[in-house]
């Protein structure tokens, strides 16, 4: 089977979204369908449940993503013993936040762009809270990620720094704040939280602490939506002051005094344990630790 077909599928297998990947893949939605519709004639399988809100992998596809995952990485292994011994080509997948992207990744990539031009990278950005996930569906072979409370048994973790979690607020609706005179009245001011991740996490550890119900406004993906969503004024929120410093909307809002101090996060790059047996991953993971 052709190697890019391989690839096209597996990426499809992790988003799980046909315009995602075709245009991650620079290939249009109908082309890719061709190669999807090619495996499944030369399995005699389906390979996708496919209808017009979801597209899920089935009994086949999930066997034969194992199978793509074997070749791709034997292809990789072949491309590293053919090429000079200090000389690295080949593909390095990464997969982080925006803020991530253009917050942490630039100093370090110059110097792996110096050391390793022959390596082609791979970027894409999302949701961090799905970074781990990336990294266990075998769809990058690093992320920047923050530290899991428990990380798994499979993975490690090299820690390039640290963020404290801030409550903010707008600046330009101040009624949105509930307060009683011992402050903000939590229960009463409406809260944007993140749905899924380790900030969600943080917060409902928090709720259950401090005994109360919260009145939640809306729950979203990805810090950036929660920084936009307060600056509109439709309730404070909770994100890592990397990210709000970062953001585009950063004057638009205000980090509350005497709010509670949530544990930080502890940001740093990630890989499989036995990715760091490719050179590739193996550089970049030297690097991380320069400083």
């Amino acid at each position: 089977m052709d190697i890019r077909n391989l690839k096209l599928f597996r990426h499809l297998a992790g988003t799980l979204h046909f315009a995602r990947t075709s245009q991650a893949c620079y290939i249009t939605p109908s082309a890719l369908t061709r190669v999807i519709q090619r495996l499944e004639t030369d399995l005699d399988e389906k390979l996708f449940v496919r209808d017009n809100r979801s597209v899920e992998l089935t009994p086949a596809g999930i066997a034969f993503k194992k199978y793509a995952d074997d070749v791709l990485q034997r292809w990789d292994r072949l491309h590293d013993e053919l090429s000079s011994d200090n000389i690295l080509q080949g593909e390095l997948s990464l997969y982080c936040s925006v803020t991530a992207a253009y917050g942490i990744l630039p100093d370090m990539m110059e110097k792996y762009r110096k050391a390793h031009p022959g390596v082609r990278i791979h970027l894409e950005t999302g949701d961090p809270a799905k970074a781990l996930i990336k990294l266990s569906s075998q769809d990058a072979d690093m992320v920047i990620a923050a530290l899991p409370d428990v990380v798994p048994k499979d993975l490690v973790f090299k820690t390039i720094f640290q963020t404290p979690l801030v409550f903010i607020a707008p600046l330009q609706y101040p009624e949105i704040i509930i307060e009683t005179a011992d402050g903000v009245d939590w229960e009463q001011t409406p809260l944007i939280i993140p749905d899924h991740g380790l900030s969600r996490d943080r917060i409902d550890q928090w709720f259950s602490e401090e005994n109360f119900i919260p009145k939640i406004y809306s729950q979203v993906a990805g810090n950036e939506a929660i920084i936009v969503m307060v600056s509109l004024g439709c309730g404070i929120g909770l994100v890592p002051r990397m990210v709000l410093e970062k953001s585009p909307f950063f004057n638009q809002v205000k980090i509350l005094d005497g709010a509670p101090e949530l544990p930080p996060f502890i940001i740093g790059l990630c890989t499989r344990k036995k990715n760091l047996a490719n050179p590739r991953v193996k550089a970049l993971w030297s690097i991380a630790g320069d400083g």
